[in-house]
């Protein structure tokens, strides 16, 4: 058997093969509410042979969101759509799902991409206030975020633990907190956005302290068989910004916490950013974590053929692979990859009669 299509246990769940379906923003909910269209596009991810399916970062707080399209999970209407969405996928998927829950922070209030994605500021439609650790604009002239404040913080560490708790509801099996790509967790974890001089910043035991702070708080909220992960920039690509090093420290203190994964990207913090980007590019990073922690460790970034996957992954280099941008490019990448490694993948009865000529065994029936 080849190591991609080889189990996996995160936590309380085994997965059938290490490949991933990272979150991704579709920008297509309505008040926080998903719709017609995540039936559809979570749907197919869903009958792709995939491991795991991670459904898009869902706001914790209306003001938490990147843009007014973003799905949330601040109330109990946001979750029942949700639950919708999942329920249908179970009666013809047996993936495992989880949803990606965080808070933009800075990053907020922004157009959608077809639109521009530019920052909107409160006075304008479509525009509200964001929060911060610090009141430095994402870009430079941009809109200015308000500094939070004890309580401000405290609530959210609460919006957290509740949206982690609907997550549950819903019928999920896993979460993962966004600590990633320049939102609000990174905001705190990172030098360049933070310049608090409280508990929540100056060292890097302060500013660390809201993730594990959230961490902790949803740990002990949930149930035991529900898988929590964390998703980290391992580096802001910036001189004097967040880096390896410190993503080693908060990795190993996640690890004594008993996280279930680390999924590890980079960047998003700084316009500033130098990404030297290529193939494996963020590879390294994930290959430096996973030395110092025995929780799995997931890569991801411009991971896009199944011997690349597969060599990375029998090298040890990681414990699993994410598929964003090339799942959606391929929503049948995993079959694809099967068939390359020559390797079997259960699917939906609908589609046993798709296999080409000369690959009769590569599906199998998943009702069996």
């Amino acid at each position: 058997m080849s190591t991609l299509f080889s189990p996996l246990r995160l936590g309380p769940v085994t997965l059938n093969n290490r490949i991933i379906i990272a979150p991704m923003c579709q920008y297509s909910a309505e008040d926080g509410h998903m719709q017609a269209w995540h039936d559809q596009h979570l749907g197919s991810l869903a009958q792709s042979g995939a491991g795991l399916l991670i459904f898009e970062a869902s706001a914790v707080t209306p003001e938490g969101r990147i843009t007014q399209g973003d799905v949330g999970l601040w109330d109990d209407a946001t979750r029942d759509a949700m639950k919708t969405v999942v329920d249908n996928i179970r009666r013809y998927s047996p993936m495992p799902l989880a949803v990606q829950i965080g808070h933009a922070g800075r990053k907020a209030s922004c157009q959608k991409p077809w639109d521009g994605g530019a920052a909107i500021s409160p006075e304008q439609d479509n525009g509200w206030q964001t929060l911060a650790p610090s009141a430095i604009p994402f870009s430079e002239g941009g809109p200015l975020p308000e500094a939070m404040t004890a309580q401000q913080i405290a609530r959210t560490i609460e919006d957290f633990v509740l949206a982690a708790r609907r997550a549950v509801d819903a019928g999920l099996e896993g979460i993962e907190l966004h600590a990633a790509h320049g939102y609000l967790l990174h905001q705190f974890l990172s030098p360049l956005s933070n310049q608090r001089e409280d508990a929540y910043g100056g060292t890097l035991e302060n500013r660390m302290r809201l993730t594990l702070d959230i961490f902790d708080a949803v740990r002990a909220s949930i149930p035991d068989h529900i898988v929590l992960g964390v998703r980290i920039s391992a580096t802001d690509w910036v001189e004097g910004g967040w880096d390896l090093a410190q993503s080693i420290e908060l990795a190993k203190q996640l690890d004594t916490r008993g996280c279930h994964y680390l999924h590890v990207s980079s960047g998003g913090l700084s316009e500033q950013q130098q990404i030297p980007v290529e193939p494996n590019y963020q590879v390294p990073h994930a290959e430096a974590l996973k030395s110092h922690v025995v929780m799995p460790v997931i890569a991801v970034g411009l991971i896009t053929e199944p011997q690349q996957a597969e060599d990375l992954l029998s090298n040890e280099r990681a414990d699993a692979v994410a598929l964003a941008r090339g799942i959606l490019y391929d929503p049948r990448w995993p079959w694809h990859a099967a068939a390359a490694l020559g390797e079997t993948l259960k699917a939906s009865p609908q589609y046993l009669r798709c296999q080409p000529h000369g690959l009769k065994h590569l599906l199998e029936n998943q009702q069996d």
